[in-house]
């Protein structure tokens, strides 16, 4: 199977995306399925990070994920960050933003791209021949995300995640994804998640452009409280038809000597150590979402890569679930996945 090579840059990985379709013989998961309203086979998907193109995501789509959500995209290009882009790390279980990690082996690992981007026009033909090789049952999202210049006022982000969901729906994706969460960016668009005025902006403007029909999905990061939750959330429900929830963990890292690596700037963690953070994250959301009554969709991120992970988050009110870090450790997660689901002595839904 091929992986994703961290000793190498985000450009290369790029560029040498897996050639060939696997042949892998993936076992069927009981029960009717949906995401956003499309009907796949599995309660299975991927997020924005791990799928830079569509021969990444033809890759994957055929080891098992029915849900997959193309790299996050902007409307000009932006160089990634040096690597290393993805650096593994071990630690505690992390449950708040801006703790410690240290670098060294591990099923975790700090996430540094900085939501590169190529040209709009190279990802909007890439977008459209991603869909013709998608099977009837599986659904291809596209992540967008605003690219402001230092005079943007709010308004003028927001027309930019519009412009930019038009132009992912036009070229081809199922459901639009706004990416609200980036912890690696120091420019205002990493945190928009945060402020109810920013994120209910950018949701009521791509409601507006893309119309009532389009699956509309925000994905956002761990909040403070459950206060800044709710109001967060209140402020986008009118107008979203999902929530992804929990883009990473931030931390600081540091080597084995204790010293601080990436600028002792934070990072996103993903993998095993943020899991339980991330349930706890998701039962907060859902649980929000059940008792205000909205009908908005919670997609469950982060730390999940057994049977029983993903039988807690749809235990919890995940309506689907997302691998990146496991599936980019083990590339036929999911179909083990799907195996133990069948299995009368797994831990599994």
């Amino acid at each position: 199977m091929e992986r994703y090579r961290i000793d190498e840059s985000y450009d290369w990985n790029y560029a040498h995306a897996p050639s060939q379709t696997p042949e892998v013989d993936v076992p069927p998961v009981p029960g009717q399925w949906d995401f956003c309203g499309l009907p796949v086979e599995s309660p299975l998907g991927m997020p924005a990070g791990p799928l830079l193109n569509g021969c990444w995501i033809a890759y994957y789509a055929a080891l098992g994920f029915d849900a997959l959500t193309y790299k996050t995209v902007r409307s000009s290009y932006r160089a990634c960050y040096a690597p290393p882009n993805l650096l593994p790390v071990h630690a505690a279980s992390l449950n708040a933003n801006n703790g410690d990690v240290t670098e060294g082996p591990g099923s975790s690992w700090a996430i540094s791209f900085g939501m590169p981007s190529k040209e709009p026009r190279v990802w909007r033909e890439d977008i459209g021949w991603t869909r013709r090789r998608l099977k009837p049952r599986q659904v291809l999202a596209v992540s967008v995300v605003a690219s402001p210049e230092p005079h943007w006022t709010l308004a003028d982000m927001a027309r930019d995640f519009a412009q930019l969901g038009r132009w992912a729906w036009d070229a081809g994706a199922q459901v639009v994804e706004a990416n609200l969460s980036c912890p690696n960016v120091c420019s205002q668009e990493g945190m928009l998640y945060t402020s109810p005025e920013s994120a209910q902006a950018i949701a009521a403007a791509m409601r507006a452009e893309l119309g009532s029909r389009v699956p509309l999905a925000l994905k956002i990061g761990l909040f403070s409280t459950g206060e800044q939750a709710e109001a967060v959330l209140e402020a986008v429900a009118p107008h979203v038809d999902a929530i992804a929830t929990t883009n990473s963990i931030t931390a600081r890292v540091r080597d084995a000597n204790g010293r601080p690596l990436f600028d002792d700037l934070p990072r996103g963690i993903g993998g095993e150590c943020i899991r339980d953070g991330c349930q706890v994250e998701l039962e907060r959301i859902a649980g929000i979402v059940k008792r205000r009554g909205w009908n908005l969709k919670v997609i469950g991120v982060g730390g999940v890569s057994t049977a029983s992970d993903v039988a807690a988050r749809l235990g919890a009110g995940a309506h689907n679930v997302q691998l990146a870090t496991a599936a980019m450790l083990d590339p036929l997660v999911a179909v083990r996945i799907r195996g133990a689901w069948e299995s009368p002595t797994a831990d599994t839904p």
